[in-house]
């Protein structure tokens, strides 16, 4: 399989993100032109750390790219709030829209994240975090890494980004031409399950729906066990 074949993803995305129960959005109503809609976020990135980069990101986005309507500022937060060392796939210029494709292994996605960066800090644990599950719909094509892990075992390295960031980058932000839409890949932390990384806020549908509540508890030796935030907690054992 050549590394810029493409595949058709059409599915629902799952994406979990560190939420006070219940959460409240921000823009959802909001129904502006696309101008008033940048200025808007302009304005909440002075008083809100979530999206407090997102001047200096919001323009490498295209006008059309900046999105409105239910969930918008989900969507746009995953852009512009990024990790300054980037992800897997991006680099510190701009997020995306990282995604499962089923609820479990993006829960293991973002267990595993949080407890390595918990460990970094002294008398993190124990410790307690709530995540709330949003789900978007995507029908895009993207560059299929699925089934190479072997093959392409430098974009698959469980704690070294730099050859993925490096081949992300080189696909996003290409010298010449449209960069691409994103990538498809296995995940690293779970067995047989998929992710996607979506460059473009409007490959994300809307609305956005908040699903579940989760709470991820860690003991005093960093153990994690993962509760369903409802009427009745349901366990999850990672």
């Amino acid at each position: 399989m050549k590394e810029t074949e493409t595949a058709r993803i059409r599915a629902a995305t799952h994406r979990l993100i560190a939420s006070r129960f219940p959460p409240v959005g921000v823009f959802d109503d909001l129904a502006q032109d696309k101008d008033d809609l940048a200025v808007a976020f302009l304005l909440e990135s002075a008083t809100n750390d979530r999206l407090g980069t997102l001047s200096g990101r919001l323009s490498l986005l295209p006008p059309d790219e900046v999105v409105q309507g239910p969930g918008a500022t989900l969507v746009m937060g995953a852009f512009l709030h990024a990790d300054p060392a980037g992800g897997r796939f991006t680099d510190h210029r701009l997020g995306a829209w990282y995604a499962s494709l089923d609820v479990d292994t993006a829960i293991a996605e973002t267990v595993f994240h949080s407890t390595r960066r918990l460990r970094m800090s002294e008398g993190a644990f124990p410790t307690s975090i709530q995540m709330r599950a949003l789900a978007a719909r995507i029908d895009c094509a993207l560059i299929d890494l699925r089934g190479q892990k072997r093959a392409r075992a430098d974009l698959y390295a469980p704690d070294d980004y730099a050859a993925s960031r490096a081949f992300g980058a080189s696909l996003r932000w290409p010298k010449s031409g449209e960069g691409i839409n994103g990538i498809a890949y296995d995940s690293v932390r779970r067995n047989d399950g998929v992710n996607v990384c979506v460059y473009k806020p409007s490959l994300v549908r809307l609305p956005v729906n908040q699903t579940d509540h989760y709470e991820y508890r860690w003991d005093a030796k960093g153990a994690v066990s993962v509760l369903k935030l409802s009427n009745v907690e349901q366990g999850h054992n990672r």
